[in-house]
């Protein structure tokens, strides 16, 4: 994996037992040697702490930077205020989806959009030929690291951190989806109240030459709190059952954010962005592929690509499937014809239509707000 691209604690990873796998062109932890079930139920009972520095960070700046990103993506920025969070897609004029990324608005000329690693590079070269007016483009992806801590104890791990101590109070009180700037050895630095995982948690960006060192005083100080590292095995089994989009699953270049489930992302009626005309038609006229939620019996473990059918003809495909650590059988969210949706759907599972029962997203009730 010598050609992979590294974060800043890829050594601590190798040494400290993770287990390394090739993740969007990333070497990058997908467990530890406790395994993915027990790095999933720490999270769910009490926290963990995520490497995710293979994330894009890209800063927009001038007088003209919110109108440029308000156009950029389907979620309304025009009234975002510093401090605020959006998560958004991200779309092409024909309504199909660049990326989900998240808006941060750090201040009225001041914006950034955090896009996955898979998309790094399209999501930049995109938003470059989109630039208009007095705004520019910065990519710090490099010179900037992303660590999350999720989980019920998420803040009393942050609170045992000595060098978040002058933040202390202002992190109690910081709500979801907001964001607060800190310093870290005496550089700007950004924690937000995001993340991934269903739980409670926080989003740390900071320079990269900081991160190691950062990353290894928050497991010393955070440990009383149950705080562990935890790979991208864990990850996906918790944004699963969170009833999270992952691009490459329900979200592609070939599928629209209402087709995805993220509909609630798009205002049509705060003004004009790309893609606009094109989703407005599926709102009126019905988006032809509907995403649907299903819950299958005992060890019955729906995987993507697998075939949804009804009276065993084909309607769909799992975008995303596992088996759920926290309710014990085997979830996924597929794709169906938006006529077969309210049918009864089975998955092919070991060449067997096993039935489904479609049921909500989430599988498992998120807490973040707790």
């Amino acid at each position: 994996m010598t050609d992979l691209m590294q974060t800043p604690l890829t050594a601590w990873h190798r040494s400290h037992g993770g287990k390394l796998v090739q993740f969007a062109g990333w070497e990058m932890p997908v467990r530890y040697a406790g395994g993915v079930l027990q790095e999933h139920r720490a999270v769910r009972e009490q926290c963990g702490i995520f490497d995710v520095s293979h994330m894009g960070e890209l800063e927009l700046t001038g007088p003209d930077a919110r109108n440029v990103v308000d156009r950029l993506v389907t979620n309304n920025v025009a009234t975002l205020e510093p401090g605020r969070i959006l998560y958004s897609a991200m779309c092409r004029e024909d309504g199909t989806v660049i990326d989900d990324v998240l808006v941060y608005c750090i201040s009225p000329t001041r914006f950034w959009i955090v896009c996955n690693a898979s998309n790094h590079v399209k999501v930049s070269a995109w938003i470059a030929a989109q630039l208009e007016g007095e705004a520019s483009l910065e990519d710090l992806s490099a010179q900037t690291a992303l660590l999350a801590i999720q989980g019920p104890t998420s803040l009393q791990a942050l609170l045992a951190c000595d060098r978040l101590s002058t933040w202390h109070d202002q992190l109690g009180a910081l709500e979801y989806y907001r964001s607060m700037e800190i310093e870290i050895d005496g550089q700007w630095a950004l924690l937000s109240r995001t993340g991934y995982t269903g739980e409670k948690g926080y989003e740390i960006y900071l320079p990269a030459t900081s991160a190691a060192g950062f990353w290894q005083e928050l497991l010393a100080s955070g440990a009383q709190a149950g705080l562990v590292p935890v790979g991208l095995g864990a990850r996906d089994t918790l944004r699963l059952e969170a009833g999270y989009s992952l691009y490459g699953h329900e979200l592609d270049d070939q599928t629209s954010p209402l087709e995805a489930g993220i509909g609630w992302t798009v205002k049509l009626k705060a003004g004009d962005f790309v893609g606009r005309d094109v989703l407005l038609e599926q709102r009126e006229q019905g988006a032809p592929r509907k995403t649907v939620a299903l819950s299958l019996p005992a060890r019955n473990i729906p995987r993507q690509g697998a075939v949804v059918s009804v009276d065993g003809a084909a309607v769909g495909v799992i975008t995303s499937g596992s088996f759920s650590p926290s309710l014990e059988h085997g979830i996924g969210i597929a794709r169906v014809e938006a006529g077969m949706a309210d049918q009864a759907l089975a998955v092919e599972i070991r060449g067997k239509a096993v039935a489904a029962e479609t049921t909500r997203l989430p599988f498992v009730p998120a807490r973040v707000r707790d």
